[in-house]
């Protein structure tokens, strides 16, 4: 098995290039650490086997490291289709896509279609998630997304190079795409790998409430399991790295970790004027 070597300069090279390098990711996605990866590259390993990323959001990580091998999940189906859909056809997404304008008008009538085929769904999503607000996804009861229209600064929805580069690199034989709960994305997590927990959380009442206003988002007795889980990958032999709240009760989950906080500006705050820094924390292990 072929080990992957972590080029350090060239990580922080792309990581610099976060706006232009191809492939990066062609979804925009709420707490995404995509302008936020040179946080991670000093805490990663020399060389892993296997990437395992079981919160896949934009996959900025992901496209950062191009790994060999990679198992690539999330709970949220309609997103991994949308990763397959531009792994095995990108023309047709692009195709799908077309040029389409960037208003109110068309964006609630893009969202209240139904499109026939895998490629047309991912086409609606990549556009419904580039003009939603922040690049956040929710559904209603029914399952339909129901994010308001975010007036976009940009009326770029795609672009074809990007799209076609992130098909290129998902098209590699190593790497899978799945639909699962993050414990059971993990089943076979070796020795060596490299594990990456990007769960969903918010910082905005770090040291207020963090419990309760997280409850719906991500739930306490998720965080414990998550926090379970990862000690156990660790006393397999994985490398472990994980993005969190900043908060006392989260750092406690993780005390055999390394905690390296680190602080970043607000921008999901529908307020501009509530927008402020907040604070994350990475937690690292090495496996045994």
């Amino acid at each position: 098995m072929r080990e992957h070597i972590v080029d350090r300069l060239l990580l922080e090279h792309r990581a610099a290039m976060s706006l232009s390098a191809v492939p990066r990711p062609f979804l925009r996605w709420a707490g995404s650490k995509r302008a936020h990866l040179h946080h991670l590259l000093d805490l990663l390993p020399g060389s892993f086997n296997t990437y395992w990323e079981p919160f896949l959001g934009s996959g900025a990580l992901f496209f950062l490291l191009r790994p060999h091998r990679a198992v690539l999940s999330d709970a949220c189906g309609p997103l991994v289709s949308t990763f397959r859909a531009v792994r095995d056809g990108p023309e047709a997404v692009l195709r799908q896509l077309g040029q389409p304008k960037v208003d109110k008008d068309s964006y609630y009538r893009l969202r209240a279609a139904q499109p026939p085929d895998r490629f047309g769904r991912a086409a609606q999503f990549i556009y419904l998630n580039k003009t939603c607000w922040n690049g956040l996804y929710r559904v209603n009861s029914e399952g339909r997304f129901n994010v308001p229209y975010g007036r976009p600064k940009t009326d770029n929805i795609v672009e074809p190079a990007n799209l076609r580069a992130c098909s290129a690199a998902l098209r590699r034989e190593g790497v899978h795409l799945a639909v699962h709960d993050f414990a059971a994305a993990l089943d076979g997590v070796g020795r060596g790998d490299l594990v990456y927990l990007d769960p969903p959380y918010v910082t905005r009442h770090n040291n207020n409430g963090f419990v309760d206003y997280n409850e719906k988002l991500f739930s306490w007795r998720d965080q414990e399991r998550l926090a379970r889980l990862a000690n156990g990958l660790v006393r397999r032999g994985a490398h472990v790295l994980v993005s969190n709240a900043d908060h006392d009760d989260v750092v406690a989950l993780f005390a055999q970790f390394r905690h390296v906080p680190f602080s970043r500006s607000s921008t999901l705050a529908s307020d501009a004027t509530k927008r402020g820094q907040v604070r994350e924390a990475l937690f690292v292990a090495k496996g045994r």
